[in-house]
């Protein structure tokens, strides 16, 4: 079936290469159209989505409750680092600017980890600023907070834990190791190039707290918040006091049992990043069963490289798609590519180049209908939310994707 997904996805000049420098371009043209229509001259009000009917971007007020507010200065981020466009910089460092907050007020939940990545670090990635950097690093602190050392997870949403019954712990959490083991690798380096100069030596003991927290969560995650086959709960709740793993529930799926796609994604890019920063083998091979079982299915249940929302929906084909799952799922293969043999390489690296060709057809591509690079991804389905939508996250892992392929071909 997968030959039959990449035909069905070719470009529009029935072709299967892929031009990524066109799709950039393209990118690039929307970023400028959406700056058009926001004119937002203090830049708190960040894009979210665009609904069925609308062209331009719905946005709401950044604040720590807004768990995308982050998403599209990394967007801008990113596409400045491609074009050098001074108009698209002076706007991210706007959009950014106005998040400064996340180094200051205390964790209100794990999202402080999406907010902080896609904001502080990516402009920090391309600018080098200090400032920045300060701002990441305090976040990466507070983050740590919302640790549990009975459990060996960080909580995702302090205000559930009535609701759920004890300590939650969602898959998305996974993406948000990262700012932890950036600012480990940046503190080690810090104490380092010190030590060396004052003491004449580098082996002075680095407490590496941040650190061990992210590899305990991975590892307590590996263990109770998947299924034999590789996949996933969207929600694992372990006793507060002693840390036992109580149950495995959805929240944005379909059910309980069922295969929440973005949640499966979330799982995939975050084991590959757990392994780029540790090296560790476990890690390696579990993203690898995370991805597998993920592509079977969706050779399973879909007819392109686009999933379903939930790829159990007993709608089938009927069922909403989630482009967003996707875009992430190909910005992880187009990393983990290169940490597995030839012959696996190969496999994932096929199956990341068919999904943005896929993704970039005019079947996702938003194009002259609204100002976001795709449609067809889903927010909250079972709370009737952002369903077949414009998603702001979609956009950013495309664009992630896209600069991904672009720099190791």
């Amino acid at each position: 079936m997968a030959l039959g997904c990449l035909m069905a996805c070719q470009t529009e000049k029935g072709q299967t290469d892929f031009n990524v420098d066109e799709q950039l371009s393209y990118c690039a043209s929307q970023v400028n159209r959406a700056l058009n229509a926001l004119k937002d001259s203090d830049y708190t009000m960040e894009p979210r989505n665009i609904l069925d009917g609308d062209t331009a971007w719905n946005c709401r007020k950044a604040s720590v409750e807004e768990w995308c507010s982050g998403f599209w200065p990394g967007i801008l981020w990113m596409d400045y680092s491609h074009t050098k466009d001074e108009r698209v910089r002076k706007a991210a460092e706007g959009y950014t600017d106005v998040l400064t907050f996340l180094g200051e007020k205390p964790a209100f939940d794990h999202d402080l980890g999406f907010l902080t990545i896609n904001s502080f670090l990516k402009g920090y990635e391309t600018t080098g600023s200090e400032t920045y950097k300060r701002i990441a690093l305090a976040a990466a602190d507070t983050l740590a907070t919302l640790y549990n050392d009975k459990v060996g997870t960080i909580l995702s949403w302090p205000r559930h834990v009535k609701d759920y019954g004890g300590h939650n712990t969602i898959m998305d959490n996974m993406i948000n190791l990262e700012l932890l083991f950036w600012a480990d690798s940046v503190q080690r380096s810090q104490i380092v190039n010190r030590t060396r100069y004052a003491l004449g030596s580098s082996k002075k003991s680095v407490n590496r707290k941040l650190f061990d927290i992210a590899v305990r969560h991975a590892e307590t995650t590996m263990r109770y918040h998947f299924r034999e086959d590789g996949s996933c709960y969207h929600v694992a709740v372990y006793d507060t006091l002693d840390g036992h793993f109580i149950k495995g529930v959805t929240h944005q799926g379909y059910a309980d049992s069922s295969m929440w796609s973005r949640g499966q994604s979330w799982a995939i890019y975050g084991y590959t990043m757990v392994y780029r920063y540790t090296k560790d083998e476990r890690f390696l091979s579990f993203a690898q069963k995370v991805t597998d079982i993920y592509l079977r299915r969706l050779h399973e249940t879909s007819d392109d490289w686009v999933p379903l929302w939930d790829m159990d929906d007993p709608r089938g084909l009927q069922a909403p798609k989630d482009a967003s799952a996707a875009c992430v799922v190909a910005s992880a293969l187009l990393e983990l590519c290169q940490y597995v043999d030839e012959a696996k390489g190969r496999e994932y690296r096929d199956a990341a180049n068919a999904m943005l060709i896929c993704l970039s057809s005019d079947k996702y591509q938003s194009r002259q209908r609204n100002v976001a690079f795709l449609m067809h991804s889903t927010g909250h389905h079972p709370a009737g939310s952002e369903i077949d939508a414009s998603i702001i996250y979609a956009d950013y892992y495309y664009l992630e994707a896209l600069l991904r392929y672009k720099q190791i071909n």
